[in-house]
């Protein structure tokens, strides 16, 4: 579904990511691990169409470069940022809805699905993004990107500054998106989490990739521990 050929971005003189390649096929979850300055989040921001870049990245044979974010978006791309880009003076259900803008055919039913998913959003579908808790966001960024029905779902470091308790929501709800077989692309510096629910994993480190197998290969591979200390 998505192929990454020899990706190299710059910011400037500074070279964020050297070389990258990277596939993720249809219906699996795919995790991008790393530590802090290692190039996660460049590589979904310039998969989402938000950097310049030389190599290669194509969505469903289209080229990211060549290609405007709404027909990435038509054709089932949605990237969840860690940033979370919420509306903050807007209620939960408005923003969930702008999820649907492009695609608002079933929404009604798809936020009946959000809220089965997330009943904290519907108990609070009326009350401003901006007063939300932490993790509250999160789910609500999460549950916005479910309102496009996605086909290929980027999340950036969705268990960042999370409680456990909170964390653990987030990865049951994950858990049940992946049983829609919806494909994912998982940054994560939280190495258990991604290890949970990635089919196979890619090691980042200074913009280039180290290391790249299943799961299992990689849960016991020192280099990784040394990184990532799982």
């Amino acid at each position: 579904m998505l192929s990454v050929s020899d990706l190299s971005v710059s910011y400037g003189k500074v070279t964020a990511l050297d070389g990258v390649d990277l596939d993720v096929p249809s219906g699996e979850t795919i995790g991008v691990i790393g530590p802090n300055g290692a190039g996660k989040s460049t590589l979904v921001d310039t998969i989402g169409g938000f950097l310049d870049y030389e190599g290669s990245i194509t969505y469903r044979g289209l080229e990211v470069s060549e290609t405007d974010t709404p027909t990435l978006i038509e054709n089932g791309l949605f990237y969840c940022t860690e940033r979370r880009d919420l509306f903050g003076q807007m209620s939960v259900e408005q923003n969930l809805r702008l999820g649907s803008y492009l695609n608002d055919e079933g929404e009604d039913e798809r936020l009946e699905e959000v809220f089965d998913l997330f009943p904290r959003l519907e108990e609070r579908r009326s009350q401003e993004a901006e007063s939300l808790s932490g993790g509250e966001q999160q789910m609500l960024s999460l549950g916005r990107g479910l309102m496009s029905d996605p086909e290929f779902l980027v999340l950036d470091e969705p268990s960042i500054g999370l409680a456990p308790v909170v964390l653990d929501d987030i990865s049951e709800a994950l858990t049940s998106i992946q049983e829609l077989d919806v494909t994912i692309l998982l940054c994560e510096q939280n190495l258990t989490f991604a290890l949970e629910h990635a089919d196979r994993l890619t090691l980042l480190e200074n913009g280039t990739v180290q290391r790249s197998g299943t799961t299992a290969e990689l849960q016991s591979d020192e280099l990784v521990e040394s990184y990532i200390g799982g």
